[in-house]
């Protein structure tokens, strides 16, 4: 993808001069003679780097470096141009976060060096936030059963076409893994890959989340607009409320939205891929969910099949995840006895993929010896199925406490409630909230209050 360069500077010859040449070079290029300008620049369009002149008429480039710097920090790298440097000025724009300096008259060769190492240097960073977001994600999709390698196929011929993807499946099945799968290999690979959960953002919290905002006179760019040239993953996109899902569909069918208290459109270019994993027709039969954003959504569907359809692919996911748990974190050596294998290989795995991995995990963490026996395996299996009916049968207790005071008479009530509600909505949030007849903000406060982890139904 094409990246986006705003050259920042009150000379009009040197203006002219970088552009032509940074065009020449495929860059698209914005200008700006002062800092006003560079201001109404960046609401119009949040560029990849920015090139800024020191010195200006109006107000000088480390002044505007230091508004830019402020709150949520830089919006990209910046690179400082002066033909009046000294060690001082140097010193500040890199204390504000700036990525290099370089003096005039420029040398052209520098100039594109500094351009291309900036862009690269951001592309990492970006890459390596990424990463450190998904350290406890799969990179890539783990199977070699002939399910999954079908699935495999039909991602790859999907990632290679700019359409929008509805992916489904069961809690846990690895829609968030196949999202960065089609993202690494489709034309925008080299853009960003930005995720929002669309459960975690309700009511008035949604709009400056997804669009941004320009309240106060400072731009602040939301998920849509970071996503620029890349992909957008809306995590069970059900969850979004209906204001969220009109003026999400407004935005991506027109390609521009507005800030919040924003005035000029922002242009907008990214690929929508959104999970989910309840049934979205039969929500858009109830009016839950609008029915041109699902078919808008809905262009091109990869269903993910729950684990109990792919057991074949069971033995690899627990030597991966043996693997991958040993190294991180440094465990003892263990592995699976014939019997254990061959017993999970045979379980439903109702927590599907997720499930393996916590089971893994607690398997090395809490139990020792080299060998990972049957009987442990059914033990903490059994640990967590005993936990889960726990839940329920508390759940299903009407005795009210009148033995407590008020409050905690009040929370119990409020956790017996959520969790039965919760059960009923099979643990979505976004279902709990038209349930209960509670603001989804509110509504996670109350559950982490309440010590109550939704993915546990």
């Amino acid at each position: 993808m094409t990246a986006s360069i705003l050259v920042v500077d009150d000379e009009p010859d040197i203006r002219t001069l970088v552009q032509d040449i940074l065009e020449d070079e495929d860059y698209h290029v914005q200008v700006a003679e002062d800092a006003a300008a560079a201001r109404n620049a960046l609401r119009q369009r949040r560029p990849d780097l920015i090139l800024l002149d020191i010195w200006m008429p109006d107000t000088d480039g480390i002044s505007l470096l230091k508004e830019w710097s402020q709150g949520a920090g830089l919006p990209c790298p910046v690179v400082m141009m002066s033909g009046h440097g000294n060690v001082e000025t140097a010193v500040e724009a890199t204390r504000l976060g700036a990525y290099d300096f370089i003096e005039k008259p420029l040398s052209l060769a520098k100039l594109l060096l500094v351009v291309e190492r900036a862009l690269e240097a951001e592309r990492l960073a970006r890459e390596n936030r990424g990463l450190r977001e998904r350290v406890d994600s799969v990179v890539e999709p783990v199977g070699s059963s002939v399910v999954f390698e079908a699935l495999l196929e039909q991602a790859r011929r999907v990632a290679g076409h700019d359409t929008w993807v509805l992916i489904t499946g069961e809690s846990g099945s690895g829609k968030r893994t196949f999202a960065h799968y089609m993202h690494r290999h489709s034309p925008r690979r080299t853009g960003p890959f930005v995720e929002v959960a669309a459960g975690s953002i309700a009511g008035s919290g949604a709009a400056p989340e997804l669009f941004g905002s320009e309240e106060g006179g400072r731009v602040v760019y939301g998920r849509l607009e970071q996503a620029n040239n890349g992909t957008l993953f809306i995590d069970e996109v059900a969850d979004l409320d209906m204001q969220a899902q009109v003026r999400l569909l407004s935005a991506l069918t027109s390609r521009r939205f507005h800030r919040v208290a924003g005035v000029e459109p922002v242009e907008s270019d990214v690929r929508v891929l959104a999970a989910t994993r309840v049934d979205l027709e039969e929500q858009v039969r109830e009016g839950r969910f609008r029915e041109d954003l699902y078919y808008h959504l809905n262009v091109v569907p990869l269903a993910i099949p729950p684990l109990r359809e792919h057991a074949q692919d069971v033995s690899e996911l627990l030597s991966f995840y043996l693997d991958r748990f040993l190294r991180r974190e440094a465990l003892p050596q263990r592995s699976f006895s014939a019997d254990a294998e061959r017993y999970l290989r045979q379980y439903e795995w109702p927590g599907n993929i997720r499930e393996l991995k916590n089971l893994v995990q607690r398997l090395l963490i809490l139990g020792d010896g080299p060998e990972i026996s049957l009987d442990e395996v059914r033990a903490a299996l059994g640990g967590a199925s005993a936990r889960l009916q726990q839940m329920a049968s508390q759940a299903e207790s009407t005795e009210l406490p009148f033995d407590r005071p008020l409050r905690e008479a009040r929370e119990a009530f409020e956790r017996t409630y959520l969790q039965r509600q919760l059960r009923e909505a099979s643990g979505s949030v976004g279902e709990l909230a038209k349930l209960a007849g509670m603001e989804r903000t509110h509504l996670y406060r109350k559950l982490k209050a309440l010590g109550i982890d939704p993915n546990d139904y």
